[in-house]
C-alpha cells in the first residue's frame, strides 16, 4: 500500500514537471512568433528595452549633476 501511494506520487509529480515545461514552452514559442522576427531578434528587444531606460535616466542624473556643478562653481566665484 505504502510502495502504491509514492509511484501515484512519482508519477503525479512527474506529470506536474512536464505540464509546466509544456506551458513554459507555449508561452515562449508565442512570444516569439509575434511580428514574424526571429528568436534572437526579438530576445534582443527585450532585453535592449530595459537598458535604454537605464540609459536615459542615467543621461538624466548626469545633467543635473553638471548643472549642479556648474551652478556651484559659479556661486564660488561671486563669493570670492
Amino acid at each position: 500500500m505504502e510502495t502504491n501511494k509514492a509511484v501515484i506520487g512519482a508519477l503525479l509529480l512527474i506529470i506536474l514537471v512536464i505540464g509546466a515545461n509544456c506551458v513554459m514552452y507555449a508561452i515562449a514559442r508565442g512570444a516569439t512568433k509575434s511580428n514574424q522576427k526571429s528568436f534572437l531578434e526579438t530576445m534582443s528587444q527585450s532585453f535592449n528595452a530595459s537598458t535604454r531606460k537605464k540609459d536615459d535616466s542615467m543621461e538624466e542624473l548626469r545633467q543635473k549633476m553638471a548643472e549642479l556643478e556648474k551652478s556651484k562653481k559659479g556661486d564660488k566665484g561671486e563669493s570670492e
